[in-house]
């Protein structure tokens, strides 16, 4: 009867009822007041399977019925046209309720040895940055003359399902696009720009959702979302980070101290703290409530009385007080959040080896640094030894990506060109 009861008084046809057939309404109010259903009170003509079959006929009329199979060819079509469009790769399986086609998970990390895919740029429209989205569906490139692209990294081709690209148009800045970083749903992206403003877009739809014209004073070399995705933290050459508020559109908290470009700054696993690295040598932590710096540490110099650029600074899933420390040096550490060297990697080259970037694997179990010799130098955990060298350009290395959950690695270079690497 409480079912009965919540039907009358909160649906759309028992509320027009209400106001067309108002005797009627009563009864059946009446009757629900009731603690008992007697069938004879509700149906004194007839009775509950004859009102049914009456309800039934009347309903059939309006109805245009097709064949079953009909459905089914609809789908069809539908699937071989996003397989002509590059949407769907030939022989993939597509999940009807999710709307998505499942993505394969790789069991084991391992090391990538042969190139998969090469998406081409030119050389005047280079990718600064680019970043795969957690729920791994798309890989996501931005430019130096400010288009954002969104990719399938499987075919290599442009997301054909996304109306916007499909009509040419695509997410934009006025400058060359310095740093990407989805939110953890995958619905939002954030880019800031060489002129210092930074944007965040909806994927499905392109639409700008914010713009911060006056973020930074210089370039934002990095920006992260917050656990929640109601902040942006972000890095710039003008030597601050700061976070900015998505609903307001306002700063909200600024980390001042570096003494020199901030080239990366995200935050720690449980978002009490932030980690920006500085090409003044030093990486900083910093308490988000206070602003205040908590600790300062500088990774082993590899010339005495020379400041070593810091490019990033990465969480290791493995141990979330420690963090892999990337600088311009032909060597990578795993340090604790006070400074002290818990391991190292080198590349073994006195010159020509210098790493500019480097991301380690989801589980841990491998770090990747892109050298200057335009090498990715795969480091095991395990073996705490590089277990492979791979030459993965021509030009100069730019930077890199992993995969959130399988062996891929996108590396890219100024000479316009952005590979995806497979084991």
């Amino acid at each position: 009867m409480d079912t009965a009861r919540a039907i009358l008084r909160q649906t759309q046809a028992m509320v027009q009822m209400k106001l067309e057939e108002p005797e009627r309404f009563l009864k059946m109010e009446h009757l629900c007041q009731r603690t008992y259903f007697d069938p004879r009170e509700a149906y004194p003509d007839s009775s509950k399977e004859r009102r049914r079959a009456q309800i039934a006929q009347s309903i059939s009329t309006e109805v245009t019925v097709v064949p079953p199979s009909r459905l089914m060819a609809l789908i069809g079509q539908a699937l071989k046209y996003q397989q002509l469009q590059g949407m769907l790769p030939p022989g993939t399986s597509f999940d009807l309720f999710r709307g998505t086609a499942p993505v394969k998970q790789d069991e084991e990390e391992t090391f990538p040895t042969q190139e998969s895919k090469t998406i081409k740029f030119g050389k005047k429209s280079h990718p600064e940055c680019a970043r795969f989205s957690p729920d791994g569906q798309y890989l996501v490139t931005g430019s130096v003359d400010g288009f954002i692209e969104v990719w399938d990294y499987l075919t290599g081709k442009l997301k054909k399902d996304l109306t916007y690209q499909a009509e040419g148009t695509f997410m934009m800045h006025d400058d060359a696009v310095l740093s990407l970083n989805f939110s953890r749903d995958s619905e939002m992206l954030c880019s800031g720009s060489q002129d210092g403003k930074i944007k965040v877009w909806k994927v499905r739809t392109g639409q700008c959702l914010r713009k911060y014209d006056n973020a930074h004073t210089q370039g934002v070399t990095s920006v992260c979302f917050s656990r929640d995705g109601g902040q942006i933290l972000s890095a710039s050459f003008d030597g601050l980070v700061r976070v900015h508020g998505l609903k307001s559109g306002k700063v909200l908290k600024e980390f001042r101290g570096h003494a020199s470009y901030v080239n990366d700054a995200i935050y720690t696993a449980d978002g009490t703290k932030v980690l920006s690295s500085s090409s003044d040598g030093t990486t900083r932590v910093w308490d988000v409530k206070s602003t205040e710096c908590v600790s300062i540490f500088r990774p082993p110099q590899a010339t005495a009385g020379a400041e070593t650029t810091i490019n990033s600074a990465h969480l290791f899933p493995k141990n979330t007080e420690q963090i892999v420390v990337c600088a311009r040096s032909s060597a990578v550490y795993i340090m604790t959040m006070q400074g002290q060297v818990v391991k190292s990697f080198q590349s073994g080259k006195r010159e020509g080896g210098d790493f500019i970037a480097a991301w380690v694997s989801p589980h841990g179990d491998w770090i990747y640094c892109l050298g200057e010799d335009s090498n990715m130098y795969c480091f095991s955990m395990l073996t705490s030894k590089l277990e492979n060298l791979l030459k993965v350009h021509d030009g100069s290395c730019v930077g890199l990506c992993h995969h959130p959950h399988r062996n891929l690695i996108a590396t890219f270079a100024d000479e316009g060109v952005l590979k995806v690497w497979k084991p």
